[in-house]
């Protein structure tokens, strides 16, 4: 098949667009590189520098496809702003860029008539859940603007599934790290807790921020789901196949095992053999306590589980990604 990857550059879209080629398939990578770059592109992929609000330059390389005779069979949709905290104090960027340039695209798919959409959507979209482990059927009631931006695209896609016979699957992640063996976390800057735990452990960072230590948990500080970026790339194959014959698809991606963020900083300390000093920040105004995922549907579904079950070796796996990295 013939897929399009918008965000295909970084480090989630970049792992897909690999596995897909890697998999016999036809992929163009999409991408303004505001987060990502060139060199992250995976090889055996036609690139297209451009952003996803520039809707006739969308349509123009739908119609180019169509006119080579190998249009595209669908889009994965991965391009986004993804940081919850900068969500609370800038909304309006993340409403235009995640919910308004994504409305742009699907316009364009529609008027080419490119119906099969694999929309990386996120666990933000159930805020401060009721109940743990988080099932499909959860109350959807984000707590910061960034899950409200795709949970709007969500809606959106109800919308086009009922009057236009579009074909989607939203896949709601938890906290997706680790790395396969030439691809990591590349984020600048860089948010994600376990490359900055890694990052103090090469010295390139004097210690971690703990943001809350009163939380409703265990040990005080927040509690996530992390699953292995390959393992998340496999079921975006498995979504996406499955749309040959259904139409909507809603599924949640996680380990079903959460970790609070002193696990993780142990875990760290245990796989680089480095200390890891601490420093105790305030909380952060829109994280929810506990984010644990049931991927009980997509496994009765589609066959899919995780393979990447252990912490240490998900860290492990990032941790050899950042030596490679910066050379360590």
């Amino acid at each position: 098949m013939r897929i399009l990857v918008t965000g295909g550059a970084g480090y989630i879209g970049g792992t897909v667009a690999g596995l897909l080629a890697r998999s016999g398939h036809e992929v163009t990578v999409y991408d303004n590189l505001c987060h990502a770059k060139r060199s992250m592109v995976p090889g055996g992929v036609e690139f297209v520098h451009g952003d996803i609000a520039d809707r006739p330059k969308l349509e123009s390389l739908f119609d180019q496809a169509a006119a080579e005779q190998r249009p595209f069979d669908g889009v994965m949709h991965f391009a986004a702003l993804i940081e919850a905290g900068e969500s609370m104090k800038c909304p309006e960027v993340y409403f235009r860029n995640n919910t308004a340039s994504t409305l742009g695209l699907l316009e364009a798919m529609l008027g080419k008539g490119v119906k099969r959409l694999v929309f990386s959507s996120t666990a933000a979209v159930y805020g401060e859940p009721e109940s743990t482990p988080i099932r499909e059927d959860a109350p959807l009631k984000p707590t910061n603007a960034y899950g409200e931006s795709k949970l709007l695209v969500e809606h959106i896609l109800t919308w086009l599934n009922r009057s236009h016979g579009f074909h989607y699957a939203s896949l709601r992640y938890f906290n997706v790290a680790g790395a396969e063996e030439h691809r990591g976390e590349d984020h600048e800057p860089e948010s994600h807790i376990i490359p900055l735990v890694l990052d103090v452990a090469l010295g390139r960072r004097a210690g971690i921020k703990i943001f809350g230590q009163d939380y409703p948990t265990p040990d005080g500080t927040c509690v996530r789901d992390y699953i292995h970026v390959l393992d998340l790339a496999r079921a975006h194959l498995l979504a996406f196949e499955a749309l040959k014959e259904r139409d909507r698809l809603i599924y949640n991606l996680g380990n079903g095992v959460g970790f609070s963020v002193r696990e993780v900083i142990e875990s760290a300390r245990r796989v680089t053999g480095h200390p890891i000093p601490v420093v105790e920040e305030p909380r952060r105004p829109g994280d929810p306590a506990v984010l644990i995922a049931s991927s009980e549907k997509i496994g009765n579904e589609l066959g899919w589980k995780p393979e990447f079950t252990e912490l240490d070796g998900i860290v492990a796996s990032a941790w050899k990604w950042q030596q490679m990295r910066y050379k360590a």
